[in-house]
């Protein structure tokens, strides 16, 4: 709607007639610079309502002073019926007894409440049973020394020494065992070096120091590298596979984490450039209509509809848009029926996609009974 003040001139109306020509090009050019300046306030008031919940930026731009909100309690599901909770047929993880525990305490009572007499192991008649899981008793470091021994041969004198297993490299060194925990708790649950090393110390009596977890990590990336190989291949030739990067500091320098996945495979690589994209992709890309998406050769193009709610979620909150609340639903409906649809091609066998970690390449043995 048009305000007043930025109305254009009608021709022959009276101000237009009484004013000189130079006085009424100037406030054209002023209504129109008002205009300009109140669209380029309106997209900064816009900007400024966007966060992590309702655009594609990440939650670290969403700073200290982020806006109150329930990213938990609050859903774009329409409501169910159902009940909360785990739902019929659903394999619980309930704590059950064993029928052979590792250790058993038995306990009698002392006396007879009735008449004060002594009570022997042998006046038991039956007993009930409650269990408890428990972490063993913390124990020392296994230590195993390996002797190579060096024998004569009794026919000629020859010497011959034992060769040392291929993983035994060392005078002294960490077994497989301590490295598997490493790895794991540095990779996989992102412990900080030092506070890993707190942890070993603490959990099980083991002294390191970040430059041996660093070791530790090193070397086992290069002992993956082929299957590192094998699982970009994987991910390159599958049907569809998703897309995505973010950038993070190594070593004090912005490098970028690539990610390409599956629903079964991911590969994750880091580059020094935002737009270095994997190339030799076929198939369907997912990704976050990032432009540079778009120069890959050889591939079909899908949008992220997580982004697409999360920019409707924008036009519900700031620009008060009742049409976007209503695509939402649409998009979530959408989003069901295909989860639906795809456990139910999981349920066949492969189609000749050349990709077994293809979640695509499954069809239903048995459509009609769907």
């Amino acid at each position: 709607m048009t305000s007043p003040e930025n109305a254009p001139l009608s021709e022959g109306a009276p101000e237009t007639a009484a004013a000189p020509a130079a006085v009424v090009a100037e406030m054209e050019r002023l209504r129109a610079e008002n205009a300009a300046l109140q669209a380029r306030v309106a997209e900064l008031e816009r900007r400024l309502g966007l966060n992590s919940s309702n655009s594609g930026k990440p939650p670290s731009s969403d700073g200290l002073g982020k806006p109150p909100r329930e990213p938990r309690t609050r859903s774009l599901r329409e409501a169910s019926g159902k009940p909360s909770g785990g739902q019929k047929g659903h394999k619980g993880e309930t704590l059950r007894q064993v029928a052979e525990p590792d250790t058993t305490v038995d306990h009698y009572p002392d006396t007879c409440p009735g008449c004060g007499s002594a009570l022997a192991t042998a006046t038991s008649i039956g007993y009930s049973v409650r269990q408890v899981f428990d972490l063993p008793e913390p124990q020392p470091l296994l230590v195993t020394e390996h002797r190579a021994h060096t024998c004569r041969c009794g026919h000629c004198s020859e010497r011959t020494r034992a060769a040392f297993p291929a993983d035994v490299t060392a005078p002294v060194q960490y077994g497989p065992r301590i490295v598997a925990m490493v790895v794991y708790l540095l990779h996989y649950q992102l412990l900080p070096e030092d506070r890993l090393a707190e942890a070993m110390a603490d959990l099980f009596g083991v002294k390191l120091v970040a430059a041996t977890i660093a070791g530790m990590s090193r070397r086992c990336a290069e002992r993956y590298q082929d299957f590192a190989g094998a699982v970009c291949a994987l991910v390159k030739t599958a049907a569809v596979k998703h897309m995505d990067e973010t950038g993070f500091r190594i070593g004090g320098k912005t490098q970028w984490l690539h990610v390409a996945c599956t629903l079964w495979l991911v590969f994750y690589r880091v580059s020094p450039k935002r737009g270095s994209l994997l190339e030799g992709v076929t198939g369907i890309v997912v990704h976050d209509h990032w432009k540079p998406y778009y120069t890959m050769e050889g591939v079909l193009h899908a949008l992220c509809n997580a982004h697409h709610l999360r920019e409707l979620q924008a036009l519900v909150e700031i620009e008060k848009e009742d049409w976007a609340r209503r695509m939402q639903r649409e998009h979530v409906k959408v989003w069901e029926i295909g989860g639906s649809s795809r456990r139910r091609r999981r349920i066949g066998w492969p189609l000749n996609s050349g990709n077994p970690w293809d979640e695509h390449a499954y069809r239903d043995p048995a459509p009609d009974r769907w």
